[in-house]
C-alpha cells in the first residue's frame, strides 16, 4: 500500500534552482547592469570635463573585468555553485558594498549635505544618483536571497 508521503517522496525533484537562487542570479545581473550604467555616465562626464580616454583606460578595464566575473559567478551560483556563491557574497556583497557607500559616507562625515546636493544636481547626478540606489538594493538583495533556507538546502544538495 503506497500513502501519499510515498507518493510525494517518488516525484522528480526539479533540476533547476528554486525560484529564490533564481531571483539572486537576476539580482546580481541587475546590479551589473546598474554599474555598468554608472560607469558610461562617470566616463562621459569625465571625458566631457577634458579627461583623456588614455586616462580612464585603467579603471575602465579593472570595472570591465569586475562586471565579467561578477556575471560568470553569478551564473555560475546559479547553477549549483556554493563557491561562486561564497565568492560573490564576500568579494561584492562584502567589499563591493562597502566599495559603493565609503565615497557617500565620507562625503557626509566631511560636511556634505544632501539637501544641497540635490539642490545643485544636474540630469547625470540624478540618473547617478539612482542607479547607485538601485545597484546597492540589487547586492543586498540578492546576498539575502542566496542565504534563505531554501537556498541553503539546495546548495547542499547541489
Amino acid at each position: 500500500m503506497t500513502t501519499a508521503l510515498d507518493q510525494k517522496s517518488r516525484r522528480p525533484q526539479p533540476s533547476g534552482p528554486p525560484p529564490v537562487v533564481h531571483a539572486a542570479a537576476l539580482l546580481w545581473l541587475s546590479a551589473v547592469a546598474a554599474g555598468v550604467f554608472e560607469t558610461v555616465l562617470a566616463v562621459g562626464r569625465e571625458l566631457s570635463e577634458g579627461a583623456s580616454v588614455i586616462d580612464l583606460l585603467p579603471g575602465a578595464g579593472l570595472r570591465v573585468a569586475v562586471f565579467t566575473a561578477a556575471v560568470l559567478l553569478a551564473l555560475r551560483m546559479r547553477g549549483g555553485s556554493n563557491w561562486a556563491r561564497l565568492t560573490l557574497a564576500v568579494t561584492l556583497g562584502v567589499f563591493g558594498t562597502l566599495s559603493l557607500v565609503v565615497g557617500p559616507v565620507q562625503w557626509l562625515l566631511h560636511g556634505g549635505s544632501i539637501a544641497e546636493a540635490a539642490a545643485g544636481a544636474d540630469a547625470v547626478a540624478w540618473l547617478f544618483t539612482i542607479s547607485r540606489v538601485l545597484h546597492l538594493t540589487a547586492v543586498l538583495g540578492a546576498v539575502t536571497l542566496m542565504f534563505q533556507p531554501r537556498a541553503n538546502a539546495w546548495f547542499r544538495s547541489a
